[in-house]
């Protein structure tokens, strides 16, 4: 796994392994299950196989996907969300939920260019076990073992100097 330097964050670092637009949409077409290289590239339209490549080998680099090479031919390559993949998909619910209140797009508008929804899709059937299943649990409140803070008096007189 590469560390990511910017500047220290975590929110940084994370972004610049997901800050590709297509690494999301790989992990929301992967989340159902394993797909082969071809099933990528017809679910992501217009995706390059370039881009797509080059993709998968960084998500592979960086943990996210793992690559079942069944040989043969012609060769048979599948890709699969690992567990650190997984983690993803909670970020892709509040991705949809973003896009819905923003009014980017509507499952509808997927399901008339592609002739179907994504598999992420609420439209589509079982899609919401996705999100539940890799629903981060909720941290606990940290509580701080520092005494607590006395608020100064407020001094309102002048100094002159």
């Amino acid at each position: 796994m590469r560390r990511r330097k910017i500047d220290g964050c975590p929110i940084a670092g994370a972004l610049q392994l997901i800050g590709d637009k297509w690494t999301m949409l790989v992990v929301r077409d992967l989340c159902a299950g394993p797909k082969r290289t071809t099933e990528l590239l017809e679910d992501l339209h217009p995706i390059s196989s370039r881009t797509l490549m080059g993709r998968l080998r960084a998500m592979e680099q960086d943990e996210f996907v793992l690559r079942n090479n069944y040989g043969g031919l012609p060769r048979r390559v599948e890709y699969e969300l690992t567990d650190r993949g997984r983690r993803l998909i909670p970020l892709l619910d509040a991705l949809m939920t973003v896009g819905q209140a923003l009014e980017c797009n509507q499952c509808e508008d997927r399901k008339e260019s592609a002739g179907y929804y994504c598999d992420f899709c609420p439209a589509h059937e079982g899609a919401r076990q996705f999100v539940d299943d890799y629903r981060l649990p909720p941290e606990e409140p940290q509580v701080p073992d520092t005494p607590p803070v006395i608020p100064r008096r407020k001094d309102d007189s002048i100094v002159l100097l």
